[in-house]
């Protein structure tokens, strides 16, 4: 599947992601956008889009904020807060706004919201562990 409005994928980095996924960035000036459209695979029984997948997006979305794209270290989620606040369908295209708040010696802060359009399907606030890469 191509990914409209110039959004790129990395597959094979993250198998559990590209399993789940595919989920999709793009460059802005010094921020990233992430996004995904809703598919059959990604809704739960009620038919809106699962939780889970949510939180893993949100994940995706925090660690490539946290790490630069990946660029020099690597990172793991050492914790997660997630609010839900409202449902997505299939076919939606959904939408992760992250933000590097902190960044420490070994830690990272990141906060974010996950949207559909202008509605807001949750919230999040994550610590993850920054880990160098040997050189």
């Amino acid at each position: 599947m191509t990914f409209p409005f110039g959004f790129t994928t990395d597959p094979g980095f993250d198998p559990a992601e590209d399993h789940i996924g595919p989920f999709y960035y793009k460059q802005m000036g010094d921020r990233r956008l992430y996004a995904f459209i809703a598919q059959d695979k990604h809704c739960n029984v009620v038919d809106v889009v699962h939780g889970g997948v949510l939180m893993t997006f949100a994940d995706f979305s925090l660690c490539m904020e946290a790490t630069d794209h990946y660029k020099e270290e690597d990172c793991v989620t050492v914790s997660f807060n997630c609010e839900f606040l409202s449902t997505a369908r299939l076919g939606d295209l959904i939408e992760c706004r992250a933000n590097l708040t902190r960044k420490t010696g070994s830690l990272a802060f990141v906060t974010g919201e996950i949207l559909t359009g202008d509605e807001v399907l949750s919230t999040f606030s994550s610590i993850v562990k920054r880990l160098k890469r040997d050189q």
